[in-house]
């Protein structure tokens, strides 16, 4: 082993050397970072996500590969996109990962993550991405006839929604910008009683206990308002000749949206169709999760099921959805991934619906399904397997969940759009499924030796 030393001890330069080179690149592939860098298909990613280096123009500082790694690193370091930046310019082994070295000079727009990030994602096949990686880690797979499946949430970055917060950011956001557009075409800004109702807003806020009369008091003021501003702006934009950027014009049918259906939930009491809990996410619904601390969550839910404890999507949705309707498509969709017919499924009771039943009888599929009527001739044996596939659920499939949100950037996904938070979500999951694969792989190689 080389004796460790203080650099203020010495003052020999660095160099990569050919020599040194090889010494640094080897600690780096024996490192977790390492492991999970072997365990990539990169050149058949690259592939499947159609990345193309282009000809002309500056060129790009990440090469195609160094693009889908900087995803992949984004969720092992678990930070946010400056302070991965900050890591790359002056971690070696970060630079090995990412197919760069960058020596003395240092990347400063961290913005290059987020707009790597935007491309990938409308490029993202989720079934297409996996069957790759499948693929390639199949030899590291065992028992790939016996699955488990589950369901999670994988929360937004979203402030928590009221119906009075979603009315106000509506009416500050449409006051301002009634204030920019007023201003550049030199007319005097419609006379809106906003300057009454944001102090109003702000002592609502600030009470420990907000009353039902409060509350009624505060919303029939906020919609009469919004209704107001909208009017407003209809006018100007009818009289007057202006160009507005493009999300200008959504965020506006957003907004109207918004009104017609709080205006349908004060009146009525009838909750709405795709509600919407966020101007900034309009594409966000309340999923009901029915947990004893938090009974709602706002953000994608996704039903998986896991293979030897390596996690793959089945259905990603920001839509509310019954996995219990998904049982079977899990089962198929397993079979195509793995070209091995199911024989043992575990899932909690949401998927025990009679037509589920019913497929895995035909099917000859065990599962861990309470059983229903009188107990059968093996009973007993019949126990003592669904206690094995429920523990093995339960403690494998369900501390996945809890250990990619803590410990790979999953926890509060912070993505702006709809595409990519799936992205975001889709790149933590098998970032978690490569380190796995890759001590799997080391362990094979050293009993190979």
């Amino acid at each position: 082993m080389v004796k460790i030393r203080k650099i203020s001890t010495f003052q020999y330069r660095f160099s990569f050397q050919e020599e040194n080179f090889d010494k640094f690149y080897n600690r780096f592939l024996e490192s977790d970072l390492g492991k999970i860098y072997q365990a990539i298909p990169w050149d058949e990613l690259v592939r499947v996500f159609s990345i193309k280096e282009h000809k002309k123009g500056r060129e790009s500082i990440f090469s195609t590969k160094g693009k889908l790694a900087l995803m992949f690193l984004k969720h092992y370091a678990s930070c946010s996109d400056r302070r991965l930046l900050e890591q790359l310019n002056g971690n070696i082994e970060y630079q090995f990962f990412c197919d760069i070295y960058l020596g003395t000079d240092r990347i400063t727009n961290y913005k290059i993550i987020s707009e790597i990030r935007t491309m990938l994602s409308k490029k993202m096949k989720i079934e297409k991405v996996q069957q790759a990686l499948f693929s390639y880690w199949s030899d590291f797979i065992a028992n790939k006839s016996d699955i488990t499946t589950d369901a999670t949430c994988y929360e937004s970055e979203v402030r928590l929604p009221t119906n009075q917060k979603l009315l106000y950011e509506s009416v500050e956001w449409l006051y301002q910008e009634m204030k920019i557009i007023c201003k550049q075409l030199k007319i005097r800004k419609p006379r809106t009683k906003y300057n009454k109702w944001k102090p109003r807003y702000i002592s609502y806020s600030k009470m420990r206990k907000k009353s039902k009369k409060k509350r009624a008091s505060l919303t029939r003021g906020l919609l009469r308002l919004l209704d107001k501003l909208n009017h407003e702006l209809d006018e100007i934009e009818q009289n007057y000749k202006f160009e507005m950027p493009q999300r200008y014009y959504e965020r506006r049918k957003t907004i109207r949206t918004i009104y017609s259906q709080q205006y349908l939930l004060f009146t009525t009491g009838e909750l709405p169709k795709n509600r919407i809990v966020s101007i900034h996410k309009k594409y966000l619904r309340p999923i009901v999760r029915g947990k004893e601390l938090k009974k709602v969550e706002f953000g994608a839910k996704v039903n998986k099921y896991q293979i030897d404890g390596i996690n793959f999507i089945e259905r990603i949705s920001f839509d509310n959805f019954n996995e219990g309707t998904e049982f079977i498509n899990t089962i198929y969709q397993s079979q195509q991934l793995t070209n091995t017919r199911v024989k043992i499924i575990g899932a909690d009771a949401i998927y025990a619906t009679n037509k589920n039943r019913v497929f895995v009888t035909n099917n000859k599929i065990k599962t861990d399904f309470k059983p229903k009527g009188k107990p059968s001739k093996y009973h007993k044996q019949k126990k003592q397997l669904s206690g094995m596939i429920t523990k093995e659920r339960a403690s494998r499939l369900e501390g996945s969940f809890g250990k990619e949100k803590e410990h790979y950037h999953l926890k509060k996904v912070k993505a702006r759009t709809e595409l990519n938070e799936k992205l975001w979500i889709f790149f933590g999951i098998h970032t978690a499924n490569a380190l796995e694969i890759g001590r799997r792989m080391v362990k094979a190689k050293t009993k190979a030796a």
